[in-house]
């Protein structure tokens, strides 16, 4: 999937990988796409809803070896 910026939140762990795509997502034009890598288990629930509360779009995302990747649509 394209993604117009990267975020790696690898070894961080909640609240942390949520505030700094809380901080991204606020620095980007609206209809921008950010990957956001985490390794955060909580990470599968915590984006979600994140995306669900905060009206930015979760395209998709996916784990491979233990990290999670998420894409998420600027509103």
């Amino acid at each position: 999937m394209e993604f117009d910026r990267d975020l790696d939140v690898k070894g961080l762990n909640c609240p942390l990988p949520i505030l700094r795509t809380k901080k991204a997502l606020a620095e980007m034009e609206s209809g921008k796409v950010l990957r956001v890598l985490a390794t955060d288990p909580g990470s599968l629930k915590d984006f979600p809803a994140f995306a669900k509360q905060t009206g930015n779009e979760l395209l998709g995302h996916r784990e491979e070896d233990r990290v999670f990747e998420f894409f998420l649509k600027r509103k």
